[in-house]
């Protein structure tokens, strides 16, 4: 009892307890996981048009707006919120109860447009690596400067929200050589939906003939029909007689921009007038819809909008499968993918893609699970091993404290700073931890050497301990600023995390390692 009231008086001991119990609160454990939350909205959605809104990514996991009630109906998990939404026909009010309020919708569309996820048990952001999604590292042919980049970066982040991708970081990455990349990460997106989302530039054009009527990109283009099946859908299914596949079109209008709307009137006065051979009267040219200068459709052009300032028109494609259901998908897919397009115009630089990697979330859940049962095993086994050197439990129980205290500061660090920890950063939580054993262990040598006088006092032992641990603490620290910038940012988690942890380590938890062990083993010298 005694040497626990000189452990308080520690200054050491109470910077410790003051990170830990920040660290608390920014991890912020959960103990009521009811309902489900709010991850993300599509945009256009009845959801969206009834108010709902996604968190931005200033907002904690653990205060993400949660569902409670659907029409009356308690909501307990994905599989109730499942469960109660696909029993909602067509055309059928909705109100929804939530954490902070209640919302009326109408369901005139088969999805709500919520994307939802179990209520998170914490801050504690999880990587690509440890939720599943996709990973593209992206590289513009030609040279380009910062300021061209961040300008890439935000028409990218407006076509990945707008295309209603959740959970996506992109950051910007630098190699040793001066190569300039972007990093993007998404969860829960397929490789292919990320592959013709952000690796084609996006280049729509309308073009009539030789002439360019109109072009994707809010300048030309001022409203596109989403998520409203009055303007936008997909009918008209067939089999192709010679393939066999099942094909579908889809249709959406479009409005266009005064200017654009001139162009168009302007190129199709000069048409001449034929006739079909069914009798339809049509203009001599057909609209042709590029994206990427492959040819999407072509859709002939009525005698009524010659030389007319057509404000509303209809874009449509074909969707093909092996399926007519897949055919439909396909077809659906394709609409969402040149309505976003349409909307946020073409990236102002062609990509290359480096790298593009797909990571399923059970994989990462497993991970995540093993690493933590392989972390508590491995400080159990360094604490058995010091004890059977030192055979004394005052040493051994301060170490699990202390490393165990450290993976805790970490954890709440990344959760504060809002970093996604990934498989690159819990190496580095491990290799942080594993220098703190190190630093512990020559602490304890200096502190129990026999070499010392009785007369030595202990401010000198540690003393020459810590001067030890600062040349370790700066070499490594040295060590991992090339790693920070090396290899275009695929290894950043690791140097981020193994410097934060060598700092929290050096600076937090081995000083106050050393006042327990002065305080607990002081008398034994």
């Amino acid at each position: 009892m005694n040497k626990a009231r000189k452990l308080f008086r520690k200054a050491r001991i109470w910077i410790l307890l003051f990170f830990l119990l920040v660290s608390f609160t920014s991890i912020s454990p959960q103990f009521s996981k009811e309902g489900v939350a709010i991850k993300g909205i599509e945009p256009d959605s009845v959801a969206d048009l009834a108010g709902f809104e996604a968190p931005s990514r200033e907002v904690s996991p653990t205060n993400y707006e949660r569902i409670l009630e659907i029409n009356g109906e308690q909501v307990l998990n994905l599989e109730g919120y499942s469960d109660i939404t696909s029993q909602i026909l067509l055309n059928e009010n909705v109100i929804i109860k939530t954490d902070k309020q209640v919302y009326t919708l109408t369901k005139t569309v088969k999805e709500l447009g919520l994307i939802v996820q179990e209520v998170p048990s914490n801050n504690i952001r999880k990587g690509l690596d440890l939720q599943g999604g996709t990973r593209v590292l992206l590289k513009p042919e030609t040279q380009i400067t910062d300021s061209q980049r961040d300008e890439l970066i935000q028409v990218m982040e407006y076509r990945l929200n707008t295309y209603g991708l959740s959970d996506v970081e992109i950051r910007k990455s630098d190699d040793l050589l001066g190569n300039k990349y972007i990093l993007v990460e998404i969860a829960g997106a397929t490789k292919q939906e990320v592959s013709d989302l952000i690796a084609s530039q996006g280049n729509f054009e309308a073009r009539i003939g030789n002439d360019t009527a109109f072009r994707g990109g809010r300048e030309d283009i001022t409203f596109v029909c989403r998520n409203d099946g009055t303007c936008a859908g997909v009918s008209d299914c067939n089999t192709d007689q010679q393939t066999g596949q099942e094909f579908c079109r889809f249709e959406f209008v479009i409005h266009l921009s005064p200017n654009a709307a001139k162009r168009h009137a302007e190129i199709t006065s000069e048409l001449e007038i034929i006739t079909t051979e069914g009798g339809n009267q049509i203009l001599e040219k057909q609209i042709d819809f590029y994206l990427d200068e492959t040819l999407v459709d072509s859709l002939n052009i009525g005698i009524d909008l010659k030389g007319l300032e057509a404000t509303q028109i209809q874009i449509s494609g074909p969707g093909y499968g092996e399926t007519r259901q897949e055919a439909i998908m396909n077809a659906q897919q394709q609409m969402n993918k040149l309505q976003t397009i349409l909307l946020t115009g073409s990236f102002p630089f062609k990509l290359e893609v480096v790298k593009l990697d797909t990571i399923s979330p059970t994989l990462g859940s497993s991970f995540v699970d093993n690493a933590i049962k392989v972390g508590l095993l491995s400080i159990l086994a360094v604490a058995i091993v010091v004890f059977i050197r030192y055979r004394n439990f005052k040493i051994a129980i301060p170490m699990i404290i202390a490393s165990l205290s450290e993976v805790f500061i970490i954890l709440g660090f990344s959760a504060l700073i809002k970093y996604n920890l990934d498989m690159a950063a819990i190496a580095g939580i491990i290799a942080a931890v594993g220098t703190g054993v190190d630093d512990q262990i020559v602490i304890i040598d200096e502190v129990l050497s026999k070499s010392y006088t009785f007369a030595s006092s202990w401010k000198h032992r540690l003393k020459k301990a810590f001067f030890i641990i600062m040349a370790a603490y700066f070499t490594t620290f040295a060590a991992m600023l090339p790693l920070f910038r090396a290899g275009a940012g695929l290894i950043r988690g690791f140097a981020l995390i193994t410097i934060i942890g060598i700092s929290i380590g050096v600076f937090i938890t081995r000083p106050a390692f050393a006042a327990m062990i002065e305080t607990l083993v002081k008398k034994e010298d």
